[in-house]
């Protein structure tokens, strides 16, 4: 079994290991944004109380733990500071999945070491060439979050043959994903941006790695292939890819809300005899945000137990469920967004300084949903799918 740098914290629930770090990830916040990555301390007190393994297999030491408790984890560390848990999210799905499909012994070797933190990127940007005992790799992959703190890089590559692309059996494309430590990449300095600035998620290049077999997996070779057997693992994957996307959306604009009541009670507006919250029009602005923001919380929460339901007691979760969870997924985002916009607005001029956490949280906030699992595009193939129609997107074939 794999081993932790802190027993006591092993066993206990990680939404509390989470909150026992929010004051040095608050801490690391600046520094993060100054940077345009997360610090190292940081990372490293995520990795020491076991938060990057929670969607691990128990089998090699991971959590295994439900999709509520990844999202409330992730939630409270982006409360925190929402690039640390971009970087938490990332680093959950990554080591979820991979830990899943790697070989069992290769997988605890792996995962025994309690710092470890690994990179990725499910994107066929890579070019593998089988060669005795594994693959030589060559690629480049934007948007690899956390990369600077990971001691491995998980990027998914297209097999080449003499020909040029290999071919499956059924005339697609043959796709693997290779496990590169960090001594074999190199990272490129493309993160220049104005959201979840901390994130540091720059490219990471290889440039003719030897890869051998035992770090190669096949996790979309005809459908997802992993080892582990459990409900988690037997989720759909493409949910599983959008349901944490929510608790950084949702975590930031819970922040939001703590930050403007505390400048609420600080703040009397310019020609006003009273403090900020003790205006009406503030009262139903922080009213409608703190609505918005929990009924769409609720929606997803709802959508992504009820596939979890069906998955754990073996039947398969149906077009129209699996679509409520992105759909819910979607919707939480944009909620997320319109909570703290709501928030900036009512804030006047303060929230323009980059001192004032308002700030940071909209710039944040507004990345989220530019991922694809959790894009507004979703909305359309949404309204096909609950309307009985066949999906049209590749993400989501029935």
């Amino acid at each position: 079994m794999a081993r932790r740098a802190d027993p006591g914290a092993e066993a206990a629930d990680p939404r509390e290991r989470g909150r026992a770090l929010m004051p040095l990830i608050r801490e690391c916040a600046d520094e993060a944004e100054r940077e345009r990555r997360l610090p190292e301390r940081a990372a490293r007190a995520m990795a020491a109380a076991g938060l990057y393994r929670i969607a691990a297999p128990r089998s090699i030491g991971g959590g295994e733990c439900d999709p509520r408790t990844q999202i409330e984890t992730i939630e409270i560390v982006s409360a925190a500071d929402g690039a640390a848990g971009w970087n938490l999210m990332i680093g959950i799905e990554n080591m979820g999945f991979l830990g899943a499909a790697l070989p069992l012994e290769t997988a605890r070797k792996l995962y025994a070491d309690p710092g470890l933190i690994v990179a990725g990127a499910l994107n066929p940007l890579g070019r593998a060439t089988p060669v005795s005992g594994g693959y030589r790799v060559t690629g480049q992959w934007p948007f690899a979050s956390g990369c600077h703190n990971a001691g491995w890089f998980w990027g998914q590559c297209l097999v080449t043959d003499g020909d040029g692309l290999a071919k499956s059996p059924s005339g697609g494309a043959v796709l693997r994903e290779a496990l590169i430590p960090s001594t074999e990449f190199e990272i490129v300095d493309t993160w220049h941006v104005s959201g979840l600035r901390g994130s540091g998620s720059h490219d990471v290049a290889a440039r003719d790695v030897f890869v051998p077999d035992e770090h190669v997996t096949a996790v979309l070779e005809g459908g997802m292939q992993l080892r582990e057997t459990g409900t988690l693992y037997r989720y759909p994957p493409f949910n599983r890819l959008a349901y944490n996307k929510i608790g950084v959306a949702t975590g930031i604009a819970q922040a939001a809300l703590e930050h403007f009541k505390k400048l609420a009670t600080e703040k009397q507006p310019r020609g006003s005899r009273k403090l900020l919250r003790e205006k009406v029009s503030v009262h139903l602005v922080y009213a409608e945000a703190t609505a918005r923001l929990r009924a769409a919380r609720a929606y997803a929460f709802e959508a992504v137990e009820e596939v979890w339901r069906m998955v754990e007691a073996g039947a398969p979760a149906s077009a129209e469920q699996r679509m409520h969870v992105h759909l819910a997924c979607t919707e939480a985002c944009t909620a997320a967004i319109h909570t703290v916009e709501l928030l900036h607005s009512a804030a006047g001029t303060t929230a323009n300084f980059t001192s004032c956490p308002l700030e940071r949280c909209l710039r944040d906030v507004r990345v989220v949903p530019q991922h694809i699992m959790v894009s507004p595009q979703w909305r359309e193939t949404a309204g096909r799918v609950l309307l009985g129609l066949p999906g049209d997107s590749p993400f989501f074939n029935d």
